[in-house]
């Protein structure tokens, strides 16, 4: 079993920053993509931003030219680097990993628990 652990959530006020990290361990060979998504209170969980094994990045509409995914060349380390915060952007956010399959790879096979992102006026 792949295991996320993110990390970097808190508190900021409206045009601020932050960075997200989540660190995966195990068989991290298995993975063929990790991601980020987000849910808020009462809404449905988004994905924000995806990177697959061949370094093609996604980014949610929502947060583009604001937030920025990397990943550590050891692939065993995903990035957020969130920018001009927005209230809207207060979220539980999570950690996910795509799964190499048989079938093909699947995606948020794995999830992290997630961190609390507060974003205040």
């Amino acid at each position: 079993q792949v295991k996320l652990v993110e990390s970097g959530g808190g508190s900021v006020q409206v045009g601020g920053s932050l960075k997200l990290s989540c660190s995966a361990s195990g068989p991290i060979g298995s993975m063929c993509g990790m991601a980020w998504y987000r849910q808020a209170p009462g809404k449905e969980r988004e994905s924000v931003a995806r990177i697959s094994n061949d370094g093609t990045t996604t980014i949610a509409e929502s947060v583009k030219g604001r937030f920025t995914v990397s990943q550590d060349n050891e692939k065993n380390a995903l990035h957020l680097q969130m920018a001009s915060l927005k209230t809207d952007d207060t979220a539980v956010y999570y950690c996910a990993a795509d799964s190499r399959k048989i079938t093909g790879c699947i995606r948020g096979h794995y999830w992290g628990k997630g961190t609390q992102v507060t974003v205040s006026s």
